[in-house]
């Protein structure tokens, strides 16, 4: 029997049906949602695998850099060195759509000319501050590339998995349920049906017996009105 209470009517079974069919298309089409949105998030995966080891590569590069020149510089001669940068830069942030859903896309200000990175003169630092500077300054690029695509990663995550909760919903709670409603439903009137073809039944052999019934009190009555209207021949 159906979980709550139903109104076993051909007009609440026709208006399940239709919420079964609907059901149904949803359910197909959040599939294939789903299925996209995977195909879209392994993607991004492998991309921001690949960005996230170029960066530690070039992150390294420059750690390694700045180690050796932190250690041929006195903390005080470095910290002066860095202390006024020349270079700086702007991040603007815009959007683009994968499958109905808005990821972030950052560009950094491209510059007519590139401006010397180095801040500080050279006869007092070393080489390998150079070195670093510029490292940092390869790996920006790719910094930002890499937040975007693990942003990305994030967001399609998150939809992925309210995707597949509305489909886990519709498999296995509002079509079983639809289903069972619905089977509910055609059994009341199938019983119903049977009901009254066995009512209707009854009536029809109730009528026949009383009509047969009647024709033969009927015929009865005519058989001794005849009977009792004839009299014996008169004698001569």
């Amino acid at each position: 029997m159906a979980g709550k209470t139903i109104n076993p009517t051909r007009m609440e079974l026709t208006r399940l049906k239709a919420k079964q069919k609907t059901a149904l298309r949803g359910h197909k089409l959040l599939k294939d949602k789903r299925d996209g949105l995977m195909k879209q998030f392994m993607q991004e995966v492998r991309r921001t695998r690949q960005l996230r080891k170029r960066v530690e590569e070039g992150l390294a590069q420059a750690n390694a850099a700045f180690t050796v020149a932190s250690a041929v510089m006195s903390p005080e001669m470095l910290e002066q060195a860095l202390m006024a940068p020349r270079l700086s830069t702007e991040v603007t942030v815009d959007q683009r759509n994968i499958m109905s859903i808005a990821v972030p896309v950052f560009h950094r200000a491209e510059q007519e000319a590139q401006p010397d990175l180095a801040c500080y003169g050279f006869a007092q630092t070393s080489g390998e501050l150079d070195d670093a500077l510029q490292a940092l300054n390869r790996v920006y690029s790719d910094l930002l590339e890499l937040a975007q695509a693990e942003k990305t990663v994030q967001l399609l995550a998150q939809d992925i998995e309210r995707t597949r909760r509305r489909v886990n919903a519709l498999e296995y709670v509002v079509i079983p349920e639809n289903q069972r409603n619905i089977r509910y439903i055609t059994m009341k009137l199938e019983e119903n049906e049977r009901g009254n073809t066995t009512r209707l039944m009854k009536v029809k052999d109730m009528l026949l017996k009383d009509a047969i019934e009647e024709k033969r009190a009927e015929n009865e009555r005519a058989i001794k009105a005849f009977g009792d209207s004839g009299e014996a021949p008169a004698k001569a």
